[in-house]
């Protein structure tokens, strides 16, 4: 996918996020509803989901794809990096990231966005995999970014 057509399906799946949501409050509502909008609008999705952070681990929450690992500990795979650094982990090869949990073996690429609520704390970890390698961009952990810094 071109980097405008790319940023045309984030601009369009956001603001669809926002008509949504508006008001909604459920934190399992709005990651099923982000989940469903996002795969939709950008088809190089292959699984999408949330981890909820747990003590010292990644529950698998809302998710749509393919069965998706079940416990993540911090610090361990592209999820619990993510959750351990509260950083946005951008993978454009899964094969080259040390530790990688496989989930599904056709994950070839992924990206995990930390999620925060309003006092800082992590609540959980966005994630998406792709089928094809470096599918995800700079112009992908923009508009995750900004989507979940104020969500929760």
């Amino acid at each position: 996918m071109d980097a405008q057509t790319k940023e045309n399906a984030y601009k369009l799946a956001l603001s669809q996020v926002e008509s949504v949501l508006k008001g909604e409050t459920d934190q399992i509502l709005k990651m099923a509803t982000v989940n469903c909008i996002l795969r939709e609008n950008l088809p190089y999705y292959f699984w999408t989901g949330f981890y909820i952070a747990h003590g010292e681990e990644l529950l698998v929450g809302p998710y749509q794809g393919t069965l998706g690992c079940l416990h993540i500990p911090f610090g361990k795979g592209v999820c619990g990096t993510a959750a351990k650094e509260r950083k946005t982990q951008l993978v454009k090869d899964v094969h080259q990231f040390a530790g990688h949990i496989a989930c599904d073996s056709r994950s070839q690429s992924e990206i995990v966005v930390p999620v925060l609520n309003k006092s800082g704390e992590l609540i959980a970890v966005f994630d998406v995999d792709s089928s094809e390698v470096g599918s995800f961009d700079e112009i992908d952990q923009r508009y995750l970014e900004e989507l979940l810094k104020d969500l929760f």
